[in-house]
């Protein structure tokens, strides 16, 4: 985890005039708190333990701040009037042993890109948003893969405008070191060469990923009008004034594994002025969301999404029922999701094989690779379910997805209680579909199903004789190509609240998010100990993100009395779903915290004290 930070703080600032005669840009106030103290107060909340500021401009403003957070260090670049900003970073290499985040002194941002960044595994990343229209971009041209391939102001001097440079970046010890060695011949001709254009040069040299962010709230604050949109507009969006403002809404904690539990700013996004689906704003937003919806799993230029309206299941049936044409499709089941789908082939006579497996414990390859192998007919696609919500077991699709590469099948991954939360690369593991849905990890409304595919398997399909009308998936991916619609009518508003959750779901990260989940499972798993109740599942085996829970065996407990206790309390919970075991489900997915976890194992000791 990253633990250090930089913040490049030398500037001038000459274009605030005034408000820069007597103390740094960084200095300028929002909402009562210097921007750059309230970047230092982001950080250290986010876990960074030691701040790296390079000075110049007025220093001595720096230097007093340092005297109030113990976690900062000032390194003044003396020639900040004749320098650029990467003479100001190569100053600071021997405070720098370690990786970090790299941030400018002038930004306003929402404080959650930065537990984004820290928490994504990859060691550089240049942290990129949409479209804002700002009048001082710098624009970022990346490849197809999502890696920089140059910097500029100037559009006319990129091939494409990918994403804007928002200011912060995670930067590997190597590539700095990296930085320094090119800065050092550089400089010597150009004394002003600013930090960018060695990211750039070091990415001619090594892979560095760029990570947009589409929505993301922020804004560089050099000029008077960048400080009048950052009070009237940005501000507001960070703070969430926008939402409170509002009529609250009452809060339940969902502990059901879907829907979740959403947030006001999900739930709010729903009140939209009433408009017909076939407007073509409308197919702006249903095209908008696809191709975000694909960024969380796979790149955009060889896969796609289909939305249908309906649930998840709608979804796993539309695959089911679509792709697997004159061939053989082999079920791996261990749990009722996976059941499910052999129910599905079985409504649709569609030609298929269960390969049964524990519930509780992992799926065997071994097994999965005989049940291939000994086929009678040729096997051409493999279901499996990601996280089984039945018990929270976590199948290992890695290795189900390089058995199917072996033998040169489909492989179709129900990720309805995966996606959002536990990361998937479909390229990189060979998957040919992924399903999933608006609520659970994503933390929308239910009601929207999607599927996920490449996009040449999408358009083989087009010679597939259909086995639905409404799920027809070819027919759904071509005519939301070709029109930018939906077949039939879409559920308009829950659309809207899946673009705001998707937007939050990209500021938090994915990754961040699973840390999140992971923290409330570690609760209630710590939590069910005192409580003497017991885990279906060996802890090893987790999701992290469902929990089945053995009853507990005592003459007057019933799950009903139970359940209503805890729903009168704002809290709602779901009976279990393997075999003969009595069980319940936890599931610590959705707008929650490991507080509200551990408020709902405060009112389970209350109820069991009872009994």
């Amino acid at each position: 985890m990253v633990k250090t930070a930089v913040i490049l703080a030398a500037g001038l600032g000459s274009r605030l005039k005034e408000r820069t005669v007597d103390k740094p840009k960084g200095f300028v106030e929002i909402g009562g708190v210097p921007i750059v103290e309230r970047s230092v107060r982001q950080l250290i909340e986010s876990g960074v333990e030691r701040i790296v500021i390079g000075t110049g401009y007025r220093h001595e403003a720096y230097d007093d701040l340092a005297k109030r957070y113990k976690e900062l260090v000032c390194v003044l670049n003396d020639r900040y009037a004749d320098s650029g900003s990467m003479e100001t970073l190569y100053r600071l290499k021997h405070e720098l042993k370690e990786d970090f985040l790299l941030l400018e002194s002038d930004l306003l941002y929402d404080p959650a890109c930065l537990g984004n960044l820290i928490a994504d595994p990859r060691p550089d990343i240049i942290l990129g948003s949409g479209k804002t229209d700002s009048g001082d971009e710098v624009y970022i041209e990346s490849n197809n893969k999502g890696f920089v391939q140059n910097m500029s102001k100037k559009a006319q001097e990129l091939h494409s405008l990918d994403a804007e440079l928002v200011g912060i970046c995670k930067i590997s010890l190597d590539t700095y070191q990296m930085m320094c060695s090119l800065a050092e011949a550089e400089m010597k001709n150009t004394p002003k060469w600013d930090y960018e254009y060695a990211i750039v040069a070091a990415g001619k040299r090594k892979a560095i990923p760029v990570k947009k962010i589409e929505r993301l709230a922020w804004c560089e604050i050099d000029t008077e009008e960048h400080l009048r949109r950052a009070e009237e507009h940005i501000y507001p969006r960070i703070e969430g004034k926008q939402i409170t403002a509002k009529l609250s809404v009452e809060r339940n904690i969902l502990l059901n594994p879907g829907p979740a539990t959403t947030t006001d700013s999900v739930k709010w996004a729903q009140v939209v002025p009433d408009i017909c689906p076939r407007e073509r704003s409308f197919g702006k937003l249903m095209e908008w969301i696809s191709e975000q919806l694909t960024l969380f799993v796979a790149p955009k230029d060889r896969y796609e999404t289909v939305l249908f309206g309906g649930s998840g299941t709608a979804a796993v049936e539309s695959v089911i029922t679509s792709v697997v044409g004159e061939g053989k499709l082999l079920i791996i089941s261990n749990g009722a999701y996976g059941e499910r789908m052999a129910e599905i082939a079985n409504v649709y006579e569609v030609d298929h094989e269960v390969l049964t497996s524990p519930p509780i414990s992992p799926l065997s390859i071994e097994s999965i690779e005989d049940a291939i192998r000994s086929s009678k007919s040729k096997i051409t696609h493999v279901a499996v379910v990601h996280n089984e919500t039945t018990s929270g077991i976590l199948n290992d699709i890695q290795a189900v997805a390089e058995l199917c590469e072996t033998y040169k099948v489909d492989l179709i991954v129900d990720a309805m209680s995966s996606y959002g939360a536990i990361p998937i690369d479909m390229q990189a593991s060979g998957i040919s579909y992924v399903i999933a849905s608006s609520n659970k990890n994503l933390q929308g409304m239910a009601g929207i199903g999607f599927v996920i595919a490449e996009r040449e398997k999408l358009l083989a399909l087009q010679n597939h004789k259909p086995r639905s009308y409404y799920l027809d998936l070819y027919k759904q991916y071509e005519y939301l190509k070709r029109t930018h619609q939906l077949r039939f009518t879409p559920p308009v508003q829950t659309l809207y609240a899946l673009e705001q959750a998707i937007i939050e779901t990209q500021i938090e990260g994915i990754e961040q998010r699973y840390r999140r989940y992971s923290e409330s499972w570690q609760t209630l798993i710590d939590g069910l100990k005192e409580l003497n109740l017991e885990c279906l599942v060996p802890l090893e085996y987790h999701s992290k993100i469902i929990t089945a829970i053995k009853e507990p065996e005592h003459e007057n407990y019933d799950f009903e009395e139970m359940h209503d206790f805890l729903y009168e309390r704002g809290i709602t919970i779901y009976p279990g779903k393997i075999g003969k075991t009595a069980s319940f489900r936890i599931a610590n997915i959705g707008a929650i915290t490991k507080k509200d976890m551990e408020r709902f194992l405060g009112i389970m000791k209350e109820y069991l004290d009872r009994l």
